[in-house]
């Protein structure tokens, strides 16, 4: 797939996967992934379409993600692999650093995410 294209995909994509979280159910979510998808959210692993969107129905009054930054490469076995560095509000905390990473996969002439790994930007070092 030619540069323009997945770079295209990749972006809306997550624009796609942050408006759904912030503003609809997120039961939602799940449908933007492959049935037998894997993530991992802050280091426990979750597979499956229905485990993955339960897991992410947070309960949670407002959430707002801001994205700093946004990359994607092609795989060379045609996937689309996207890194997305922001800022997650969740209703009155002060806001936290995130960093996700999804790859994107076509299937059945259309993309779905097969693989979804999330980490808020705390380091959790003993002094």
């Amino acid at each position: 797939i030619g540069e323009e294209v997945w770079q295209d995909l990749g972006e809306g994509f997550v624009q796609e996967y942050y408006s759904r979280f912030d503003n609809t159910n997120r039961m939602e979510l799940g449908n933007l992934y492959s049935p037998e998808a894997c993530l991992t959210w802050e280091g426990s692993p979750y597979q499956g379409r229905e485990a993955i969107a339960s897991k992410l129905s947070l309960p949670f009054k407002t959430i707002k993600h801001i994205i700093t930054e946004q990359d994607f490469q092609p795989t060379i076995d045609g996937c689309i692999l996207i890194m997305v560095f922001g800022q997650l509000k969740v209703d009155d905390d002060p806001p936290m650093a995130f960093h996700q990473v999804f790859m994107l996969k076509s299937q059945n002439c259309a993309w779905a995410c097969t693989n979804d790994v999330f980490r808020l930007g705390i380091h959790n070092i003993p002094v």
